[in-house]
């Protein structure tokens, strides 16, 4: 109970620091106002009327128009032509600024929250190096599961807010990339473990061995209607979800990328780091991909011989460690995408010098200002698959009792369930009723909480990692092929 005690007291703590800190350190405010961004200002009607050679007309003293008195004005908006020399003013990104911005709240609030939660599991992960981590329940496994959780309702928010725009073809890209992310997980879900080794349905063999025996020893009728392959319809319905959530920051990344690399075209090692961060799915889907990953490690060929780089346990930590590093890389190249999103102000204006005709000053001021004040909503979703990726792979680490490589990794298999004792209510006192009942109790939870085994855990976070990944290529390649291609043309 002192393991317990000390993870509930570390927990608290970190959640009054949170409270206490977030009006005057945040690490979400910071990225945003650290000072590296910058934000294009719009003109006012003044300048733009100067740039075109006129002068905002004055209303007379004493004269009042007919349609005034009727109650009926008919204000005609102010037009400028398209091809004045506008020059747009930067300045960078200051607190009070940020105050204004869509979602900022809902923005501070997650990436602190993944934050603290991230420190929170690596104080337990430290504390476990010095007790028996199977003594007592990990803490930290909870604030990873309420940071995926989170997660989720912020993807549903901004897909959400798509939705419910009424300019362009939203609804109907979020619909078409739903249903084709549930052909996808159909067919990913039936692929053998010989190329893809998530171990799903070895895991869900092994549940449904343990609560049979389990069943059977608390005296109760096997009977689950519940199969394997409803079980995986389910999966399949949930990645549908997932993808069509995770459909438009994969688009937004493929235009920042794009952005962000003409941006560093002097410079070549922020190219390098750019084009790394931007494959880094790829290279998470392919460490599952057993032919050319675990078997190409285990079993290298050299000449007519092979050669075992290193062994099963070391594979695992190996891949939990590159996870890490390729979303702490993405996360250190977010400035360099929110300026290429914010440098999207500028582009229009010179498109907009192109075009002939007249446009209304305050189109020009409504668009400028509304590329800056959706900064946030392309914050949360470059920072959002970076987020559930990494709890993903701690929960994965926990749940499947893998190691980061410090430590001996324990064995895969669990043994068969134990059988709970089924203790008898006595008929002495009733404060002995009360304590044998909460015996039976505790034994039954304890004796439940062997069916879901660390063969079944590692089957599913694994495969969540993976399909988080897999949907992050498909819908950032779609959206290369966009933006270079079709809106182009």
């Amino acid at each position: 109970m002192a393991v317990m005690g000390v993870q509930l007291v570390v927990s608290l703590l970190v959640a009054s620091i949170m409270q206490k800190m977030a009006p005057h350190f945040s690490f979400a405010r910071w990225i945003l106002c650290s000072g590296s961004l910058h934000r294009y200002r719009h003109p006012s009607e003044e300048e733009l009327l100067a740039l075109a050679g006129k002068q905002k007309p004055k209303a007379r003293r004493g004269t009042v128009s007919l349609e005034r008195i009727n109650g009926v004005t008919e204000d005609k908006p102010t037009t400028v032509p398209r091809d004045i020399d506008l020059q747009l003013e930067t300045s960078p990104i200051t607190t009070v600024d940020a105050l204004v911005l869509r979602y900022f709240l809902e923005y501070q609030w997650y990436v602190d929250f993944a934050v603290y939660s991230t420190f929170v599991y690596l104080f337990t992960e430290g504390y476990y190096c010095l007790v028996d981590p199977r003594k007592e329940a990990n803490i930290g496994i909870l604030w990873c599961l309420l940071t995926v959780i989170f997660s989720i309702k912020i993807f549903f928010m901004v897909m959400r807010h798509y939705f419910k725009s009424e300019e362009g073809g939203e609804r109907s890209v979020c619909l078409s990339f739903a249903f084709f992310f549930l052909l996808i997980a159909m067919v990913v879900l039936v692929v053998r473990e010989d190329y893809l080794e998530f171990g799903l349905d070895t895991g869900l063999t092994n549940v449904y061995d343990n609560l049979e025996v389990f069943l059977k020893e608390q005296v109760w009728e096997w009977t689950i209607p519940v199969t394997k392959l409803s079980i995986k319809l389910g999966l399949a319905a949930l990645c549908s979800f997932i993808g069509a959530c995770l459909t438009f920051p994969g688009l937004r990344l493929a235009q920042t990328h794009l952005d962000a690399l003409k941006m560093a075209a002097d410079r070549p090692l922020i190219q390098l780091l750019l084009h790394t961060s931007f494959l880094a799915p790829v290279m998470i889907v392919v460490l599952w991909v057993k032919p050319i990953s675990r078997d190409l490690l285990l079993r290298a060929p050299l000449g007519k011989e092979t050669v075992q780089i290193m062994s099963d346990a070391a594979y695992n930590s190996f891949r939990l460690w590159a996870i890490v590093a390729l979303c702490l890389l993405r996360l250190a190249m977010i400035h360099h995408h929110l300026q290429a999103y914010l440098n999207l102000a500028p582009r229009w204006v010179e498109q907009m010098k192109r075009e002939a005709g007249r446009i209304s000053v305050l189109e020009i001021q409504r668009r400028i200002t509304r590329i800056y004040c959706y900064v946030t909503v392309v914050s949360l979703q470059y920072m959002g698959p970076i987020i559930v990726t990494l709890h993903l792979t701690l929960l994965l680490k926990t749940f499947g009792e893998y190691s980061w490589g410090l430590y001996p990794e324990p064995a895969p298999m669990s043994p068969a369930v134990d059988a709970a004792p089924v203790i008898r209510s006595s008929t002495g006192a009733s404060g002995e009723d009360i304590q044998a009942t909460v015996e039976q109790i505790t034994g039954t939870l304890g004796a439940l909480s062997t069916v879901f085994t660390p063969l079944f855990y590692r089957g599913l976070f694994s495969f969540l990692t993976w399909w988080v990944a897999a949907c992050q290529i498909v819908s950032s390649l779609f959206g290369l092929y966009f933006h270079q291609y079709l809106a182009a043309s």
